[in-house]
């Protein structure tokens, strides 16, 4: 593994990623990686829709008109008739931004899964838009699929999700659904109105959140067993489970998160330190067994700022050709203040994005 030194090297011969990132493993032994305690059986219980009070939302295709181009006024020199010189033609506009999810995109996300899927999103590193990242695809599946799609927030010490999710009706979280876990999981054909009482929903109502805790004792209790348990109740309830997941690569819960899910979405933004640690993660995945989650995984760049940077194109490439598909989603000013998170909020280009990082998450599944 290349030390993080080594990202300050010259660039003049050629893309640094392709020396410093283009390889698979590092020296050494490769960690064991324990197995989860096996997924213990519960009642079966009948499929069900969304939960109770979950509205069901179309996205609109029409009454919105896309952006017009606008041109420089012409110079006094300009307005002037050309003196014997046949007309110019005039240079065509820009074609407009598309601005609206196509219906390829909708079409692909309003697939039948068949089952339940789990989906964790996933960087060691803090500030790589992991929160943001679960939180708009889980608004983007939900709109496109009419709800049945929840966010978890399973950051061990004290996530933000719950807070930029959605509408803070009660103050339950993680904590009271373990506390209350027995009597949930006995609740049979009534599953998801008693779970229903320990989530919150999202301001536009597609999808449902499950929030975090602040209190950091709750990390010993979330031991592998009680994850699995909180998972099946949440595949059970919902056709689409996002997982915000923390930053500890060795936790018992981490490690049962990813040896759980149908699909891993590796989150960064165009920066060094997130791209090196996104693709460090890759590397332990690899070594610890899971070399064909992270070959089917999906990476998702995310735009802090307006300027995209010039590590762009080469992250595309680099992660396009490690992980199943890269998808980029541009900067918007209503993500700036880390508040919370309105889908209806962003622009029209953006959320036209995010349906297709959407439907690039789901392809295959």
């Amino acid at each position: 593994m290349n030390t993080p030194e080594a990202w300050g090297n010259d660039r003049s011969d050629g893309s640094r990623w392709q020396k410093l990132l283009g390889r698979r493993g590092r020296p050494g032994g490769a960690q064991q990686t324990p197995t989860p305690p096996p997924r213990e059986a519960y009642p079966p219980s009948p499929p069900v829709g969304p939960p109770p009070g979950q509205a069901h939302y179309s996205v609109p295709t029409a009454g919105r008109r896309p952006p017009v181009a606008t041109q420089t006024p012409p110079s006094p020199t300009q307005m002037r008739p050309a003196q014997g010189l046949p007309p110019q033609p005039r240079q065509a506009p820009p074609p407009p931004q598309h601005t609206e999810p196509s219906p390829v995109a909708l079409q692909r996300l309003r697939r039948d899964l068949g089952r339940s899927r789990v989906i964790a999103f996933i960087n060691p590193k803090g500030g790589v838009h992991k929160t943001t990242a679960t939180v708009l695809s889980a608004a983007a599946m939900g709109t496109a699929r009419g709800g049945g799609v929840i966010a978890w927030d399973d950051n061990e010490l004290r996530g933000t999700l719950g807070l930029r999710a959605g509408s803070a009706r009660h103050g339950r979280t993680i904590r009271h659904l373990v506390e209350h876990l027995d009597q949930v999981e006995a609740a049979g054909v009534h599953l998801p109105e008693h779970l229903d009482e320990f989530l919150r929903h999202s301001s536009d109502g597609s999808f449902d959140v499950l929030a975090g805790d602040e209190d950091p004792k709750l990390q010993r209790r979330l031991d592998p067993t009680t994850v699995l348990r909180v998972l099946d109740i949440l595949t059970r309830t919902h056709g689409i489970v996002c997982i915000d997941t923390g930053n500890n690569v060795e936790s018992p819960n981490w490690r049962t998160v990813v040896s759980s899910v149908d699909r891993l979405v590796v989150t960064t933004v165009p920066r060094e330190d997130a791209a090196f640690s996104a693709d460090w993660m890759l590397d332990h995945l690899e070594e610890g067994g899971y070399g064909n989650l992270v070959k089917n995984a999906v990476t998702l760049l995310s735009m802090p700022t307006p300027n995209p940077g010039p590590l762009l194109n080469d992250l595309q490439r680099h992660f396009s050709q490690r992980t199943r598909a890269c998808a980029v989603v541009p900067y918007d000013p209503s993500l700036e203040p880390g508040a919370k998170i309105q889908f209806s909020a962003l622009r029209p280009e953006t959320r036209a994005a995010w349906f297709e990082a959407a439907a690039t998450i789901v392809d295959g599944l």
